[in-house]
């Protein structure tokens, strides 16, 4: 365990031609770069996605503190030693604030920016989710399990939605001493008031285009944070659909990746 991420020890997964302009992407809690899997796919030929896993999940490092700079910071770190030139960056949720952190402190590495169901605002009831989904994922007695089957079983009592609970599993793997979540998980939950908050950010301002997209049935976006995002984003440009919850790209993923190429496309 380190500190803090370095470049080396990010994981990425890139798709696409190396000669086409970068997308990154960034995504939320509990989550992996390939759950953007579907969208690079869509954006192809034209465009190269770069799937990040951001640290203390799927490949990446595990540290010892959460701290919204000191992961924008590692992140923008190892994309510039990839030389991908002005890219857009795309983040959801816990990633979205990740984006919005390196596009104020890296403004120069970011050509456009998407940030996708969050605002840049403290949601202090908004973790109770996510203490409940994350604390049931701590209360499951891994040596009951023997196959992904039966921890789908136990878990489904405490979290019966199956997409979130497929969403979850993602995360369990098989090591060297039988099932394990391969997230940073006893981190992750004990940081939660802090991955619900966002760093104090005065004086700093991004000045480049921003599609904010938001999910219509989710309560991460309010018109309550519309000023405070336009306040640090002038440029920004708000997009609802309609029919989707807070995973926008997995629920309307033909929407969500024509919205996107819109925004890449254009002028």
């Amino acid at each position: 365990m380190n500190d803090s991420a370095t470049a080396s020890s990010i994981k990425t997964q890139v798709i696409g031609p190396e000669t086409a302009p970068a997308v990154v992407f960034l995504h939320g809690l509990m989550g992996r770069g390939k759950n953007f899997l579907t969208i690079a796919k869509g954006l192809e030929p034209e465009y190269r996605s770069v799937l990040v896993d951001l640290p203390n999940h799927g490949d990446s490092v595990w540290t010892e503190t959460f701290d919204y700079e000191a992961l924008a910071d590692s992140v923008a770190e190892h994309l510039a030693s990839m030389d991908l030139g002005d890219f857009t960056l795309v983040g959801h949720s816990l990633g979205g604030k990740v984006a919005m952190v390196m596009a104020l402190r890296h403004p120069d590495l970011i050509a456009r920016l998407a940030v996708v169901d969050i605002a840049p605002t403290d949601r202090t009831n908004a973790g109770d989710e996510f203490v409940h989904l994350l604390g049931s994922l701590k209360a499951l007695d891994l040596d009951a399990v023997s196959k992904r089957a039966d921890a789908d079983e136990l878990l489904s009592d405490p979290i019966p939605s199956r997409t979130i609970r497929g969403f979850l599993m993602q995360n369990l793997r098989r090591g060297d001493d039988g099932f394990e979540w391969q997230p940073n998980l006893d981190l992750l939950f004990d940081s939660l008031a802090k991955i619900g908050g966002f760093p104090a950010s005065e004086g700093l301002e991004y000045d480049r285009p921003v599609v904010w997209i938001a999910g219509g049935k989710s309560d991460y976006v309010t018109d309550a944070s519309n000023d405070r995002m336009r306040e640090l984003f002038p440029r920004a440009r708000k997009v609802t659909i309609r029919e989707s919850g807070h995973w926008v790209h997995s629920a309307q993923p033909e929407q969500f990746t024509a919205i996107l190429r819109a925004f890449l496309d254009a002028e």
